[in-house]
């Protein structure tokens, strides 16, 4: 089982390797561009990479025609849309659960938007800076629906699958222990091979993020012969990542996540967003950039914002298209509803 330190540690080798090979012409490994910052990387590059997952149907998923589409897709692109004025202009690098530090760290990809977990040893000793969670989750368990398994002690002698290097692998360990069950994991870098052995009976459950499962039964051959076990074991924040010592970038990545929420939260969609075009109110004028000077602060446009919204939409747009009412999945806001209506998503002010 791989260990939080060891990471951190090859992640540090990583940054103080400067001269290691990287697909970004000056780059230090430290997060900045040699005499600029990460954002003057994208603008001069004239293109967002960013690192995904690719296989998780609504957040980011790659079709046969080489598409993506999902939440974290459109993270991503809302980033392209404030910085580059274009929301397609996105490379997107498909990472699994073990590479996608050390590519961020080596300058391989600008962000990660790749349900991602906010932890404190992420956070700290291996080095990145965690944007604003845009979906919180939770850890669950799949297993099939004949199994007769209805909670986690019934699976004393039995396998889970489970992807290495996550949190996952970490809480399922704790959970397991300290209900006094003795199982076996087996472990897969990647988590179509860790679907696919499920799939195949070599385990008898399958753990990860909640939305994840629901997201991948739909995948499986008989998605009706498989459920989700009534169980919760974790906290999962998931949401963009960044490298630490580049607040420029950082900020940027953040603040266009933030404005999302707060879109939503003034009413304006990529529908309607002409119709603000002579507002009254000075709070969505400086969020629009029709006063102040919030985006050129930062480094973009003064209208960002308007670019975000019109060619991606707000949270509530994005949420809906790829995991709530207009999606296979139908899922209910819950806890990534705004903050007003009982949900956990809250915008500092745009001022």
């Amino acid at each position: 089982m791989r260990k939080w330190g060891i990471l951190a540690a090859t992640l540090g080798l990583t940054l103080a390797a400067c001269g290691g090979d990287t697909t970004t012409s000056g780059y230090t490994g430290s997060g900045t561009a040699a005499g600029g910052t990460r954002l003057d990387v994208v603008k001069q590059r004239g293109q967002l990479i960013c690192g995904v997952d690719g296989g998780i149907p609504g957040f980011s998923f790659v079709d046969e025609s080489g598409a993506y589409s999902g939440l974290d897709v459109d993270v991503c692109k809302a980033v392209a849309a404030a910085v580059l004025g274009d929301a397609e202009k996105v490379e997107y690098r498909r990472l699994d659960s073990t590479e996608r530090f050390t590519a961020l760290a080596g300058g391989e990809v600008d962000m990660l938007s790749r349900n991602t977990t906010w932890t404190i040893s992420r956070d700290t000793s291996v080095g990145l800076e965690f944007a604003p969670t845009t979906f919180f989750d939770g850890q669950g368990m799949m297993v099939r629906t004949d199994s007769g398994i209805t909670e986690l002690a019934d699976f004393a002698g039995k396998a889970i699958c489970v992807e290495t290097g996550t949190t996952t692998e970490l809480n399922l360990t704790d959970q397991m222990r300290q209900l006094g069950v003795d199982f076996e994991p087996v472990v897969f870098q990647d988590a179509d091979a860790a679907y696919a052995a499920y799939d195949e009976g070599r385990c008898e459950g399958m753990t990860s993020d909640k939305s994840q499962l629901i997201a991948r039964r739909s995948t499986l051959p008989t998605p009706e012969d498989h459920t989700l076990l009534e169980v919760t074991m974790s906290k999962e924040p998931l949401g963009p990542v960044t490298v630490n010592n580049d607040s420029n970038w950082y900020d940027v990545v953040k603040w266009v996540t933030y404005g999302l929420f707060q879109a939503e939260e003034f009413g304006i969609t990529s529908e309607n967003i002409g119709t603000f075009a002579s507002t009254d109110n000075p709070d969505i004028a400086r969020f629009l950039g029709k006063e102040g000077t919030l985006g050129t602060d930062m480094g973009l446009s003064n209208d960002f914002m308007v670019q975000v919204i019109t060619q991606v939409g707000n949270y509530a747009e994005i949420f809906d298209r790829n995991l709530g009412a207009d999606s296979q999945f139908e899922l209910e806001r819950g806890q990534n509803a705004l903050w007003k209506d009982g949900g956990l998503l809250y915008s500092p002010p745009f001022r």
